[in-house]
């Protein structure tokens, strides 16, 4: 069986996904994470899911919030992604010296994304170690008309 679950997750490594920063505010505080699991879910009303890990500190500010902030990122803004995946918001205020806005929710939306996407959590599902948060987008907008998304290569990403 171990050759199966070596296969499976070789396999699912082709799975192309773009690379997002994902931010909340709950409580007076700010924070987001670098995320590739998010995706389309309906077109009315209009639906996103995210899939965050369960011991990540935004995943709880999600649900005790229950809003959310899809930032797109484009090549240009790797950094931006490096800067919200590599520390953990429990120990560092992400967006110190960073220019955001904020929209319908409250949730940051950085001035420099591609495209951002403001949502309301209307359901949670576990999904094993993440849980998935389908968010009704009440509000969005788009940077850079010409703009091309970050797509994620595990492979070179954190290089």
């Amino acid at each position: 069986m171990t050759g199966a679950k070596e296969n499976i997750s070789k396999a699912k490594n082709f799975l192309s996904h773009g690379v997002y920063v994902i931010s909340t505010a709950f409580e007076g505080r700010v924070n987001a994470l670098t995320a590739a699991w998010v995706a389309r879910a309906s077109f009315v009303p209009p639906l996103i899911t995210i899939s965050i890990g369960k011991t990540r500190f935004s995943h709880d500010m999600i649900m005790g919030s229950g809003v959310f902030a899809v930032n797109v990122l484009g090549p240009e803004d790797i950094e931006a992604g490096k800067r919200f995946g590599l520390k953990t918001g429990r120990k560092t205020d992400k967006f110190e010296g960073v220019d955001y806005e904020t929209s319908v929710t409250g949730s940051p939306i950085l001035k420099d994304c591609l495209a951002w996407l403001d949502c309301r959590v209307v359901s949670s599902h576990e999904a094993g170690d993440h849980t998935i948060f389908i968010g009704e987008v009440l509000d969005g907008g788009v940077r850079r008309e010409n703009g091309v998304p970050l797509i994620y290569d595990r492979n070179t990403f954190f290089s």
